[in-house]
């Protein structure tokens, strides 16, 4: 592949974003970054592994979180920075990439070869992904998906400027309910490639 690209996938909890990460990845023969971004944080910068995972994608109480010359005290923001500045360097390198969440919306913004996606769905199709991957009932299955979704919006907003979800932070949002993940899967491919074109 000649040309960079840079797939950001933010996405709701239940819209099978994560499963539309993983298939593009494949599709376009490209490596894939989430979880599996702090293996790689921790190999070749020499943090340590459960530190890493236990501050992922966290964000620490505002009332307890100060910065002095700024230095934080937050382990939480040590962690989150220290995957943004791996982002910006796996982007200056000229790697390309599929990543899962971790702000890559935002974080690889000024970076030309950026595709940035937002993949929601309808409640009642996030709900019944939920209760058959999760095997959850639907009470439980709409109280995880609230959590995670709440949880996924403070950690966005708290690191960028453009919010969560808002159609103005992304090159393409698409509801991967109407169609189902398989099509939106094959859409987004030739959305890409298009791009990769261009």
């Amino acid at each position: 592949m000649s040309k960079q690209i840079m797939i950001a996938i933010s996405r709701e909890y239940g819209s099978g974003g994560h499963r539309i990460a993983e298939e593009l990845a494949k599709k376009l023969n490209l490596p894939l970054y989430d979880r599996n971004l702090l293996d790689e944080i921790a190999e070749k910068k020499g943090y340590n592994k459960q530190y890493l995972e236990h501050f992922d994608e966290s964000v620490q109480n505002p009332f307890t979180k100060r910065t002095v010359r700024g230095i934080s005290n937050s382990h939480e923001d040590d962690v989150a920075q220290i995957q943004f500045q791996f982002l910006r360097e796996k982007a200056e390198s000229g790697e390309s990439f599929v990543v899962v969440g971790r702000c890559s919306d935002y974080i690889l913004k000024p970076y030309e070869g950026l595709v940035s996606i937002f993949v929601s769905a309808d409640m009642e199709f996030k709900i019944r992904r939920v209760e058959e991957h999760r095997g959850q009932d639907r009470k439980t299955a709409i109280k995880t998906i609230r959590k995670h979704e709440k949880a996924r919006k403070f950690y966005h907003n708290t690191y960028c400027e453009t919010r969560w979800g808002s159609l103005k932070g992304y090159d393409l949002c698409i509801n991967s309910g109407k169609l189902g993940v398989d099509q939106t899967i094959d859409i987004l491919q030739k959305y890409v490639e298009a791009r990769m074109q261009a």
